[in-house]
């Protein structure tokens, strides 16, 4: 009976993370309808770039923000170079040489992570808006006007556009990345509809420089700075028009440690932001909160307690002995997906459940680090294919 129990409760939690929580945000966006005002507005914009030993890609992405569709006596790019050891300050300043002023480095030294980076560059900044970029960002040409046009609706304080993941090897990896994306975004846009966003990935995003709060070198700026606008009392939303391509990493390795390290991070987020999810401080963005992010990143317990209580109960019921079936068959195309994560001809929702099981397992190794009270500061740049 309790095995039975255990099995229903976990169904019910896996549910709705997955489902549920999507559903009840689809219902609620058309009732809350929290437009947003927009209009080609043209402040002053400050694009800050965190850097480690980024020689590949510095000049490119550097050009492209200089390149931007936007008035250029109103747009500054400023690069901090985090103790890089490799040619990338040599090429900044080859840079700076010929922006005719529009072009800022700055040395970090010692390395010190990038949130102190971000930290550094908002010293220097000037721009009314700041947007962060990723040192292997390409915005498309539109990106920041895009992106600064919420700016105009003066309850917004941060504003997220969409990454696009380039895959250019074709692999489960990537392809999982993108998928996962898609339904992070289709999230977005109705969040935005009742008010705030809950969470964003960067590469691409824009705060109102005067709602910036220093953060501590632990922290995650992607999670941490949206949060600290929402307790700000402004709103965080999401500019689908606003697009960037980055490389989806093509290793799994690469990407499990990526998402342990967000994650972790993430989780740290969200114990310093505890008072968010107080329903008693804003019932709604709360309970977002608490669906998006706390249950979501948590999730692999509710997944363990569905596997384990159905091989339990497979025997009282054919019902329960068919969805055994389907999660071992779910489970043994995860791990299949490993081994055909490189083959071109692999059809990229066939390989959905590999990189479900990558980010869960990511998920499970961040919980045991964060109850063993460990932190991340400093890592080696995400790479792509």
């Amino acid at each position: 009976m309790y095995a039975e129990i255990t099995f229903w409760v976990c169904f019910g939690l896996v549910t709705y993370i997955y489902v549920g929580y999507l559903a009840g945000v689809l219902l609620l966006a058309p009732v809350m309808r929290r437009d947003v005002i927009k209009a080609d507005v043209t402040p002053g914009i400050s694009v800050v770039i965190s850097a480690f030993n980024e020689e590949r890609e510095i000049e490119r992405t550097v050009v492209n923000k200089l390149s931007q569709d936007y008035p250029s006596d109103r747009l500054e790019v400023i690069v901090v170079s985090d103790g890089s050891t490799d040619r990338t300050d040599e090429i900044v300043r080859g840079l700076v040489d010929r922006s005719e002023g529009r072009l800022k480095l700055f040395r970090q030294e010692p390395r010190q992570g990038k949130t102190q980076a971000l930290n550094m560059a908002m010293e220097h900044s000037s721009g009314e808006i700041v947007v962060f970029a990723d040192a292997n960002s390409i915005y498309s040409p539109k990106a920041i006007r895009s992106l600064v046009r919420s700016f105009a609706d003066p309850s917004v304080g941060y504003v997220t556009g969409q990454i696009v993941y380039t895959n250019p090897t074709g692999s489960g990896v990537g392809a999982g990345t993108g998928s996962y994306m898609s339904y992070e975004n289709m999230l977005r846009t109705c969040e935005t509809r009742l008010g705030s966003i809950v969470g964003v990935d960067g590469g691409i995003d824009a705060i109102r420089r005067a709602l910036y709060v220093p953060m501590r070198a632990d922290q995650l700026p992607d999670f941490v700075l949206p949060l600290s606008v929402v307790e700000q009392g402004r709103r965080v939303v999401y500019e689908p028009d606003a697009v960037v391509y980055e490389p989806a990493l093509s290793d799994a390795v690469n990407e499990f440690r990526m998402r342990v390290r967000v994650s972790l991070r993430a989780m740290w987020a969200l114990y310093d932001k505890r008072i968010l999810l107080n329903p008693m401080s804003g019932p709604l963005f709360a309970w977002q909160l608490m669906s998006h992010k706390v249950f979501r990143y948590g999730a692999f317990l509710p997944l363990f307690g569905l596997l384990l209580s159905n091989m339990l109960t497979m025997n009282q019921h054919p019902f329960y002995a068919w969805f055994l079936g389907v999660q071992v068959l779910a489970y043994t195309l995860a791990i299949m997906g490993h081994f055909l994560r490189h083959a071109s001809w692999v059809v990229a929702k066939m390989l959905m459940p590999y990189y479900f099981l990558i980010v869960n397992a990511a998920c499970a190794l961040s919980f045991w680090k964060f109850l063993r009270g460990q932190k991340i500061v400093l890592w080696t740049p995400r790479v792509g294919a």
